[in-house]
C-alpha cells in the first residue's frame, strides 16, 4: 500500500513518513497552542486621569506666573535696572572664576588623589585616605574661614635646609588674599570628591582590559592614559558635573571672607538702596542662568564621550595594518 503523507506543499512524497504539517490555528503559529490573548483588541483607553492632571498642572503653573508678575512686591522694574549692572556683572565675573579655577584644581588633584588611593604602596594610599577624610569631614565655610587666616597660624612660608640656612620666606599675610583663600578651600575640598568619584569610576574598568594591554607591551601609565582614564572619564562626567554645579552654588559663602562675588555685590547694592527682594531675584536670575549653560555643556560632553570609539553606537574607524 502507497505511502499518503504529504510535503509542505501537499505533495504526497512516496516513502515519506513524517506526518502532514498541522493546518495554521488563529491566533498562533502553526503547531503551538495559541496565545491566551488572541483574538482579544486593547479597548481604546482615554486616559482621562492624565489629561486631568496635565490640565491642573498647567493651570496652577498660569496661575502662579500671573501672581510673579503682578507682585508689586517684586518690583521687576527694578530687577531690570540692576541685572546687567556694572558690580553685579563684576561679581558674577568673580564668581565664574572662582568656580572654573576650583574645578581645574579638584579635576587635576583629585586624579592624583584616587591614583594613589589605588596605588600598592600603603603609604601613598594612606595619606590620600587621609586627605579624603579630613577634607570631607571639615564644614565648607569653617574651612573657607581658616584658610582665610591662615596668617594666623604660619605666619610666614619659606623654603630653606632643615634646622639650617632659609634661601627665602614669604608673607602669608599678603600672599593669602581673599579670592585665593576661596579658590584654594573650594579646590582642596572638592578634589576629596572628586578623587571618590574618579576612584569608583576606575575601578569600574574591568580589568581584562588592563591585562590585555599589559600582553600587548603598554606600561603602566599609556595604560592607564589610553585605555583606563577615557573609559573611566565617560561614567565621571555625570557626577563631576553635578558637584561643580553644587561648587558654583556654594561659592556665595564668600561673602562670609568679603569677597566681592555676585551674592556679595547684590548684598551692597541693596544695603544702600534697601530692594532686597529684587536684588535677590538678580542673582537668583543669573545662578539659574550659568547652571543651565552648565548643564548644556555637560550633555554636550557627555554626548561627544559617548560617540567616541569604543562605545555601542560609534562609527567605527578603519584599522591600518603596517604590511610587512
Amino acid at each position: 500500500m502507497a505511502d499518503t503523507s504529504k510535503s509542505p506543499q501537499g505533495t504526497a512524497l512516496p516513502g515519506n513518513n513524517v506526518p502532514p504539517a498541522a493546518e495554521p490555528v488563529a491566533g498562533g503559529a502553526a503547531g503551538l497552542p495559541p496565545h491566551p490573548f488572541a483574538g482579544m483588541h486593547r479597548s481604546p483607553h482615554p486616559h482621562y486621569v492624565r489629561k486631568v492632571a496635565a490640565v491642573v498642572v498647567v493651570l496652577v503653573c498660569a496661575f502662579w506666573l500671573q501672581g510673579l508678575a503682578r507682585n508689586k512686591n517684586l518690583a521687576w522694574g527694578t530687577v531690570g535696572d540692576y541685572f546687567f549692572d556694572h558690580s553685579i556683572m563684576e561679581g558674577l565675573e568673580r564668581t565664574v572664576i572662582i568656580t572654573v579655577v576650583s574645578i581645574a584644581i579638584a579635576v587635576v588633584l583629585g586624579a592624583v588623589l584616587a591614583n594613589m588611593r589605588l596605588s600598592a604602596n600603603s603609604v601613598l594610599r594612606g595619606a590620600a585616605g587621609a586627605y579624603v577624610w579630613f577634607f570631607r569631614s571639615m564644614p565648607l565655610l569653617v574651612l573657607l574661614i581658616l584658610v582665610y587666616n591662615f596668617s594666623l597660624i604660619y605666619p610666614a612660608l619659606g623654603l630653606g635646609v632643615p634646622f639650617g640656612p632659609q634661601f627665602f620666606d614669604v608673607d602669608t599675610k599678603n600672599l593669602v588674599q581673599p579670592v585665593t583663600a576661596a579658590i584654594i578651600a573650594f579646590g582642596l575640598q572638592q578634589a576629596a570628591y572628586t578623587s571618590e568619584v574618579l576612584r569608583a569610576a576606575i575601578l569600574s574598568v574591568p580589568n581584562g582590559q588592563r591585562e590585555a594591554a599589559t600582553a600587548l607591551g603598554m606600561s603602566n601609565i599609556r595604560t592607564l592614559r589610553r585605555i583606563v582614564f577615557p573609559q573611566a572619564l565617560r561614567m565621571a562626567v555625570p557626577p563631576i558635573a553635578n558637584e561643580s554645579i553644587n561648587l558654583l552654588k556654594s561659592t556665595s559663602l564668600v561673602a562670609f571672607i568679603s569677597v566681592p562675588d555676585l551674592l556679595y555685590s547684590v548684598q551692597q547694592i541693596y544695603n544702600s538702596n534697601f530692594q532686597v527682594i529684587p536684588l535677590l531675584i538678580v542673582a537668583s536670575l543669573w545662578y539659574m542662568i550659568i547652571v543651565s549653560v552648565m548643564s548644556v555643556g555637560q550633555t554636550l560632553l557627555e554626548r561627544t564621550l559617548r560617540n567616541t570609539p569604543g562605545r555601542s553606537g560609534a562609527q567605527p574607524k578603519a584599522i591600518e595594518v603596517d604590511q610587512p
